[in-house]
């Protein structure tokens, strides 16, 4: 079992940037592939990154490109998504989710196994 909680979302002006953290406790975090993923009010949960166990491997969805950067700590047991240049289409809110498969397809959500309960990102104009 692992447990996430997102924290670092708010409301904020267009232009400006975010930093979002994930902090993972339980099974042993490295053994981990680590999505981010959005959902806006009417909308499916989208894909926003996604980093393999070791860091080395970062990939981007078409909302992050360019834009966002996912990293993540073992050490610290955290996955972090800095967000700039943020747009009110980015307003939605943000999980964390953890998965232990073999990270084929980690844009997709059925590949994960846990998610936080998300943080809210609100983006005015």
């Amino acid at each position: 079992q692992v447990q996430l909680v997102e924290s670092g979302g708010g409301l904020v002006q267009a232009g400006s940037s975010l930093r979002l953290s994930c902090a993972a406790s339980g099974r042993s975090f490295s053994n981990y592939h680590m999505g981010w993923f959005r959902q806006a009010p009417g909308q499916e949960r989208e894909y926003v990154a996604a980093i393999s166990w070791d860091g080395v491997n970062t990939y981007y969805g078409a909302p992050a490109k360019g834009r966002f950067t996912i990293s993540r700590d073992n050490a610290k047991n955290t996955v972090t998504l800095q967000m700039n240049r943020l747009e009110p289409e980015d307003t939605a809110v943000y999980y964390c989710a953890a998965s232990g498969g073999l990270g084929y397809r980690l844009n997709s959500s059925k590949d994960y196994d846990y998610w936080g309960q998300g943080t809210q990102v609100t983006v005015s104009s």
